[in-house]
């Protein structure tokens, strides 16, 4: 039976600039959480408003959402956005954002950076899910995969075997490590970050050689990263978004887990997006987009 998509916007699915097989893996991850999760989740209209869904840099290079025509800009400097966000009717997911980020550089070609957020509510204590696959070059990736724990995996070793050993999430970053010999252990700068990161979680830079390196890279992405990527997501949809309801908790827990959820969210905002924004898009517009943005996340 067919059904109007709520995550499936004909702009978003374009994800223009992008290696085919990057945009084959981001059509596929954004495809398969649609259909597996359709009747949990409500279009981005509902929360997103439409003043934030167009409108440009300093520059002159547009900004926009799926819903809007994708300008395939040739500046030599300049940025452009497309971003989803798909509010939750479900118990458990609280909402689902999918963003593409390119950045155009003044020596040519761009730096592309996509991210899927799947983040659940404080009724459930299992773990959320994020994804991000950023091209810094044709030949150099940095790849981030991870089920993000909302607990202490010391004080909790029950939600460490349910999520991550009995998952077998271990053997996926390990497959990784030894089917691609050009990945390497990449050490993020914020010692926060690494704190919030389960110790299942790949982050890896993939550099290949310069020589027919494009090559590689798009089997890389193709032949490895997608397969695990959409394992783990498949993963998180089954173990911890449709089962839910065996991860409930009361009401004392809940309120330490909207505390955590709040602080890693709000922690996300101001690393990636309040110092940028607004050298890259303006106060103005900075200020009406981190506005929605603090208003979904609720911080």
């Amino acid at each position: 039976m067919e059904h109007n998509t709520t995550m499936r916007g004909p702009k978003l699915m374009e994800f223009p600039h992008l290696l085919d097989s990057h945009r084959d893996l981001m059509v596929g991850l954004v495809s398969a959480a649609d259909t597996r999760l359709h009747s949990h989740l409500l279009p981005s209209s509902v929360s997103v408003p439409s003043d934030v869904e167009y409108y440009e840099n300093p520059g002159g290079v547009v900004l926009l959402s799926h819903l809007l025509p994708n300008p395939r800009s040739t500046s030599d400097i300049g940025l452009s956005f497309i971003y989803f966000l798909s509010y939750s009717s479900s118990a458990w997911i609280d909402f689902i954002l999918v963003s593409w980020l390119r950045i155009a550089l003044p020596t040519g070609g761009g730096m592309n950076v996509t991210n899927i957020q799947g983040y659940l509510k404080p009724t459930t204590d299992a773990p959320h899910f994020q994804f991000e696959l950023v091209q810094l070059s044709p030949t150099f990736l940095i790849f981030f995969l991870d089920l993000t724990p909302r607990k202490d995996l010391v004080l909790h070793p029950d939600y460490l075997k349910t999520f991550y050993e009995d998952t077998q999430l271990e053997a996926r970053r390990k497959q990784l490590e030894s089917q691609v010999p050009e990945s390497n252990h990449y050490f993020s700068s914020s010692l926060y970050f690494r704190n919030v990161v389960s110790p299942t979680g790949i982050l890896v830079g993939i550099k290949c050689d310069e020589e027919d390196g494009a090559g590689r890279v798009e089997e890389i992405i193709r032949s490895h990263i997608s397969p695990i990527a959409n394992e783990v997501l498949e993963i998180w949809m089954e173990s911890c978004v449709c089962r839910g309801a065996a991860a409930s908790v009361g009401e004392n827990e809940r309120a330490e887990l909207e505390k955590r959820d709040r602080m890693i969210k709000s922690k996300a905002v101001d690393m990636d997006l309040s110092s940028s924004m607004p050298k890259q898009f303006g106060q103005e517009v900075a200020d009406r987009v981190l506005g929605v943005i603090r208003g979904i996340f609720r911080i």
